[in-house]
Parts: C-alpha cells; sequence; structure tokens
C-alpha cells in the first residue's frame, strides 16, 4: 500500500525532512500545480494549504500499485471527480449516517467503531494478495 506524501505551504517543522514527511513548498509554487492540474486534490487549513500531487499518485496507480489517501469528504469528491473509477471508502463514526449524496461517492462506509475491526474489513476489501508486504511500510 503506497501512502503519497502531502505537498503544503506551512513551513516545515524541526523534525521534519522535505520529501519524506511533506513536500514543502512556497505559496506560489503551490498555485502553479493548482492551475497545471497537478494536484489531484487540495483544501486550505488555517493560514496554509495542503494536497496530494498528481503525477506520482498516476504512476502509482498505472502501475497496478494500490493507494491510501486520507481525505476530508471535499478532497473525496475531488479524488472522485478526477478519478471516477478509483474506490472510495468512507470510514465514519458511530452514529453518524451519510446523506445520499456523499454515500454514493463511496463503494464502502465503515463504521470507525474499533480499530481492529476497521481494518481488518480494508484488509477484506483490498485483499491480501499483493506480492510484497514491506509495501504496507513504504511512503513517498
Amino acid at each position: 500500500m503506497w501512502i503519497p506524501v502531502a505537498a503544503t505551504t506551512r513551513p516545515r517543522r524541526e523534525a521534519e525532512v522535505d520529501g519524506v514527511d511533506r513536500v514543502f513548498l512556497a505559496p506560489a509554487e503551490f498555485d502553479r500545480l493548482i492551475v497545471d492540474g497537478e494536484l489531484v486534490e487540495w483544501s486550505r487549513i488555517g493560514l496554509y494549504r495542503r494536497g496530494t500531487p498528481y503525477p506520482p499518485l498516476r504512476a502509482r496507480l498505472d502501475a497496478g500499485q494500490p493507494v491510501l489517501l486520507s481525505l476530508d469528504l471535499p478532497g473525496a469528491l475531488l479524488v472522485r471527480a478526477r478519478l471516477p473509477a478509483s474506490r472510495l471508502v468512507l470510514l465514519s463514526p458511530p452514529g453518524y449516517a451519510p446523506d445520499a449524496e456523499v454515500a454514493a461517492t463511496f463503494a464502502h462506509t465503515l463504521t470507525h467503531d474499533r480499530t481492529e475491526r476497521v481494518v481488518n474489513e480494508l484488509v477484506g476489501l483490498l485483499g491480501s494478495s499483493y506480492p510484497d508486504p514491506a509495501w504496507s511500510r513504504v511512503r513517498g
């Protein structure tokens, strides 16, 4: 499972490594990525923006590698628009019932009440036939 490294306009923290923890960009460079369609989704968080770079994501998908994106609802809608064949799974808190439009965006909805149960369900959805279990530890 590949987890992309998010791009952000916030300053790098002392222990963070550029390109490993995040891709740290100046606001103008982030704007260029948006204009050029090089972010599959992005959002503003306080004063800063974060997004998922599209080229490395597309390369992994084209190679048949499963990808895990942690998204908010607006980000999931952007991914659905850009990658309509993607399988999106909504992890929802107990008692949350998504409306019809939100539910239609996702292939599956899992209630996140117990982490072990949710992980087992996700593994069941993805299958376990990937050739290298070390992929689950690869980032970036």
